[in-house]
């Protein structure tokens, strides 16, 4: 291989990291096209590491194309108080870590490409694995500021805004009714998205309104702002917000009714699921109220009470936390966890588990191993928990060398691995087999 590509991709990689968007696109468009490099610029104070002459590339910050969210500017260092006050914004849910790969790849998908270049499939960039520096080739899709690319509504189906408030303040919600009805009560899904994320942004990377067409079920998307939390988490980890008919659990309920009451919802089919921040959350909302959800997903989440701070809340995180609550009844519940997801330990999805079937008797479970359909797919292994009549009240699924992210989902949205098993279509399945 030439020089130049590799030189190039150092030179990209540094406009990036200056924040020069269009220059890093130019020169993308210039390397696809056999174009000249220019020199990179330098400065007094800077030095240049090399590896075999060539500059070293290193992984970039997430970059921001959205205008109308620009990077907020530098703060005073707050206080304790101060910090305390402000919500949890410590890295529940980081923002990604981009790999340099996933930066170069949206670079030169909207850069004009020659016939027959094959970006997606990594033709140019899997040539440079071995080059020095080039990490996060497989980190996580998506790239922070990118507005999530949904697909068009098909027609008769509608995606749209809408608000709840009760005591404990206001939520907007989007609701996904979709064209598949025939004006039968249908099932309804509370999605609950991860810090950081947004309705639309998690419902790209779940494809959940895809799947709501197939099925014929309604999808609600309660959206956590964040003037209630600095990185849009729910507040899983505060006592006020871990019970219920108070704080969030009361807003999530409140859209959860107010849709039964206002759309043909069957009310014995509702059910919540959630990623991360919003996995907690939808454990909490299936233990505090066993009455209105009839089974819950919990992808990458954590069990119900614990943390009871920010600094419990960093420690169940690491270390794994056990649950401090149990529902008045078993909780038909299913668990998706990958076993290198670093930011909540795989020990959670264990105690997910075990507090939600902590009341259940005579189970029967057996383990299944499988592979993921995807290119390069997962291997994982799904714990089923069957009653006396063969049912199957808990699942848990383990995914071997999956990180932080919803398995199986669509790169258009964040915290996605599409070489997974797909949690959405698995979910669906799963609650589909449970009604109150």
């Amino acid at each position: 291989m030439s020089n130049r590509l590799p030189q190039g991709m150092a030179e990209a990689t540094r406009l990036t990291s200056a924040g020069k968007l269009a220059e890093a696109t130019a020169l993308i468009q210039r390397l696809l096209q056999g174009g000249d490099i220019p020199e990179p610029a330098t400065s007094s104070g800077a030095s240049a590491s090399t590896s075999a002459g060539y500059p070293t590339i290193i992984d970039v910050e997430p970059i921001v194309l959205d205008d109308t969210d620009p990077q907020p500017a530098p703060t005073a260092k707050p206080t304790p108080e101060a910090r305390q006050d402000s919500g949890f914004t410590g890295k529940f849910h980081p923002k990604p870590r981009t790999g340099l790969a996933e930066t170069l790849r949206d670079l030169a998908a909207r850069a004009k490409q020659p016939a027959g270049f094959d970006i997606g499939g990594l033709d140019i960039l899997n040539g440079l694995k071995g080059f020095d520096g080039l990490k996060g080739l497989d980190g996580l899709n998506g790239i922070t500021g990118l507005r999530p690319a949904l697909d068009p509504l098909p027609e008769g189906a509608t995606f749209e805004t809408a608000t709840f408030t009760n005591a404990a303040g206001s939520r907007d919600y989007k609701l996904y009714v979709p064209a598949n009805r025939t004006g039968q009560p249908m099932p309804l899904i509370v999605m609950l998205h991860g810090c950081t994320q947004s309705p639309d942004d998690f419902a790209a990377g779940t494809r959940m309104n895809a799947l709501a067409e197939e099925h014929g079920c309604l999808i609600v998307y309660p959206a956590q702002p964040s003037s209630a939390n600095a990185q849009k988490c729910w507040n899983w980890f505060s006592p006020n917000d871990q019970s219920r008919d108070q704080g969030e659990p009361s807003l999530i309920a409140g859209i959860t009714r107010q849709i039964i009451n206002d759309h043909p919802v069957d009310a014995a089919r509702v059910y919540v699921a959630g990623l991360s921040a919003g996995g907690a959350a939808a454990a909490i909302m299936g233990t505090a109220y066993p009455d209105l959800y009839a089974a819950v997903g919990v992808h990458s989440g954590l069990p119900v009470g614990a943390a009871r701070d920010i600094g419990s809340a960093f420690a169940a995180m690491r270390q794994g936390g056990a649950g401090s609550a149990q529902s008045t009844r078993p909780i038909p519940t299913i668990v998706f966890h990958g076993d290198q997801d670093f930011t909540v330990n795989l020990r959670n999805g264990d105690a997910v588990i075990a507090q939600s079937k902590a009341s259940a008797t005579g189970l029967r479970s057996t383990i299944e191993i499988g592979q993921a359909q995807a290119p390069g797919g997962h291997s994982y292994s799904r714990a089923i928990h069957t009653d006396a009549s063969g049912k199957a009240l808990f699942e848990q699924w383990t995914i071997q060398g999956a990180g932080h992210a919803w398995a199986g989902g669509s790169p258009s949205g964040s915290y996605t691995d599409p070489r997974g098993p797909d949690a959405s279509r698995e979910m669906l399945r799963f609650f589909s087999d449970h009604q109150l």
